[in-house]
C-alpha cells in the first residue's frame, strides 16, 4: 500500500554539482548545487537562484565549469553548499582546494574533483516559475584516474557522489546493474510480436 507523503521534491537520485565561476577581480566562488541536468548533447541547466555569489559571477564572467563531487572530497563539496559566498568572500580559500584556468572558457577548474565540464554562458532563462543559468559544455577534463582503459570515465571509479532529497544524505553511486539500450530487449521483442 502507498503512503501520500505531501508535496516534496521526490527524485533521487540527484548529482551533486559543484559549479564554479570567477568574480570581476578573478576569484574563483563555488558553490553546491544539486538541482541540475544535462539538456542536449552540448547543453548543461543548473536551476539555481539569482541571489547566489556564484550566479552573480556566472553574469559577469559569462562562463562556469561544473564538477562532479566524490566521496574523497565530501567535506569540501559540502562545505561550498555550506558557506555562501555573499558573506564569505574567501571560501574558496578557506576551502583549502586548488583551482586552475581553464584553457577553454574564463572559469577555474577546481582540480580536487575528478571530473569538470568548462562552460560557456549559453542563456539565462527567468520565469515566475524557473531561474535556469544554461550552458555550452566546450570541454570535460577528467583525472586520470577515473579512467578506464579506452579512455573513457569508468563510474565505478568515479565515486560521485549523490544527494538523497528524502533525508539529506550524501551516497556513493558506481555499481553497474546493466546496459542501457539492452536491459529490455527482450521486452520490446514480446511487446512487437
Amino acid at each position: 500500500m502507498k503512503i501520500d507523503l505531501g508535496s516534496m521534491p521526490a527524485l533521487y537520485p540527484m548529482p551533486v554539482l559543484m559549479v564554479a565561476a570567477y568574480d570581476e577581480n578573478g576569484v574563483p566562488c563555488v558553490m553546491n548545487a544539486a538541482w541540475g541536468t544535462i539538456c542536449g548533447m552540448d547543453k548543461i541547466a543548473l536551476i539555481i537562484s539569482e541571489g547566489h555569489k556564484t550566479t552573480q559571477n556566472v553574469r559577469v564572467s559569462k562562463a562556469f565549469t561544473v564538477a562532479l563531487a566524490d566521496r574523497e572530497h565530501m567535506a569540501e563539496a559540502d562545505f561550498f553548499g555550506i558557506a555562501t559566498g555573499n558573506k564569505m568572500p574567501d571560501k574558496f580559500d578557506k576551502s583549502g582546494c586548488h583551482a586552475t584556468k581553464s584553457k577553454f572558457v574564463n572559469a577555474p577548474i577546481v582540480d580536487e574533483f575528478p571530473i569538470t565540464m568548462e562552460c560557456d554562458l549559453a542563456e539565462i532563462v527567468e520565469t515566475e516559475n524557473l531561474h535556469a543559468v544554461v550552458g555550452t559544455i566546450v570541454n570535460v577534463c577528467a583525472d586520470e584516474k577515473v579512467l578506464d582503459d579506452n579512455g573513457k570515465v569508468n563510474p565505478e571509479k568515479l565515486n560521485a557522489l549523490i544527494f538523497d532529497q528524502f533525508q539529506s544524505g550524501y551516497y556513493v553511486s558506481g555499481e553497474k546493474v546493466g546496459k542501457a539500450w539492452n536491459a529490455g530487449k527482450e521486452m520490446m521483442k514480446s511487446a512487437q510480436s
